[in-house]
């Protein structure tokens, strides 16, 4: 689209062809030409086609045609060619502004990609945008992304060739947060297919297609009006644990938060108690809970509870201990999961 100079100087062009085109209308209704003769008389003459006049001039009508094609065909040209710069920029722009996306894309690697740009999808960026996790946005409506900070790419996330442009192939997660079903349920067997390693999180609007899209391929599948309707009834029958746990979980004003550290194979703490390990004396966090390589969770572990590789652990503390508790544990080149 044009920029608003550029839109100025098209009503300001139109404007001008308008009132050439009216006066010499008039011009020629004054010189005894009908109102139609008239316009086509103006219109012939400031486009300089070349027909013959509808009518013989006079003096006076020659005279004036003179200063209609002196003011009516510049004018003309200028409106023309506002148009056709204004068209061009257009593509232009388009064009090498969609090649620029392309490049983003295509050196952006461990990223996620979002598929549906609705209330859900911009929640989900949020999200992720505060952890600095990368992102690219996947909807078919380009006026919903026109304006976007993240990446994003305009189509239909249920093609295979749309998941491509994304980046699906260097991406750490798919988000299928579309607003039906089936779509997600598409989106989800396309990512699957197309990266059988990928982490996926479907978004499901009815319980009966939660099964479905597990089945499909997603690792988990979230259903945002049973979460809402179970946040309204914890916020009813325990609301001062509701709110702790969403600000610790989500950020907020109170310094400490949760967070969750995988243990790489190779750290030093396998094999150790959590006793032995010291995590707590080490790096001020406390350790809630583990979870186990099969999915099942160690809640409030006691002090000889035994880690080990693949474990997930989940922590609270400030910022500074969660980052000690994370260098603790990972080895330098072991890769941060986003929620596997």
């Amino acid at each position: 689209m044009p920029d608003s100079r550029v839109g100025v100087r098209i009503r300001a062009a139109a404007t001008a062809l308008t009132l050439v085109v009216l006066g010499g209308t008039l011009g020629y209704w004054a010189l005894g030409f009908s109102p139609l003769d008239a316009v086509y008389q103006t219109v012939t003459t400031i486009t300089t086609v070349g027909f013959r006049e509808v009518h013989p001039l006079t003096t006076a009508g020659k005279v004036f045609t003179i200063v209609l094609i002196l003011v009516g065909v510049g004018t003309a040209l200028y409106t023309f060619g506002v148009l056709l710069e204004a068209l061009i920029e257009g593509q232009l722009a388009e064009m090498f502004g969609r090649r620029r996306m392309e490049r983003k894309i295509a050196g952006m690697s461990d990223h996620v990609v979002v598929c549906g740009w609705g209330r859900v999808g911009r929640v989900i960026a949020d999200r992720v945008s505060d952890k600095e996790v990368p992102l690219v946005v996947v909807d078919i409506d380009a006026s919903r992304v026109a304006n976007i900070e993240h990446p994003a790419v305009v189509g239909d996330a249920t093609d295979d060739a749309v998941l491509r442009e994304a980046g699906i192939d260097r991406a750490r997660a798919l988000v299928a947060a579309m607003s039906s079903d089936a779509d997600n349920l598409y989106v989800t067997l396309s990512g699957r297919t197309l990266r059988p390693d990928i982490f996926i999180v479907a978004r499901a609007r009815v319980t009966s297609s939660e099964e479905k899209l597990l089945r499909a391929g997603a690792n988990r599948v979230v259903n945002p009006q049973a979460i809402g309707g179970s946040r309204i009834a914890a916020l009813l029958l325990q609301p001062h644990v509701s709110e702790f746990l969403d600000v610790v979980s989500h950020g907020g004003d109170v310094e400490f938060r949760l967070e969750e550290v995988r243990l790489p194979t190779g750290s030093p703490l396998a094999g150790q108690t959590l006793r032995d390990s010291r995590l707590r004396a080490r790096t001020g966090a406390l350790v809630l809970a583990l979870r186990q390589p099969d999915g099942s969770f160690i809640t409030n572990p006691s002090p000889d509870t035994v880690v080990t590789a693949d474990q997930v652990l989940i922590a609270i503390g400030t910022e500074t201990q969660l980052g000690d508790l994370t260098r603790l544990v990972e080895s330098p080149t072991s890769p941060t999961s986003l929620g596997t």
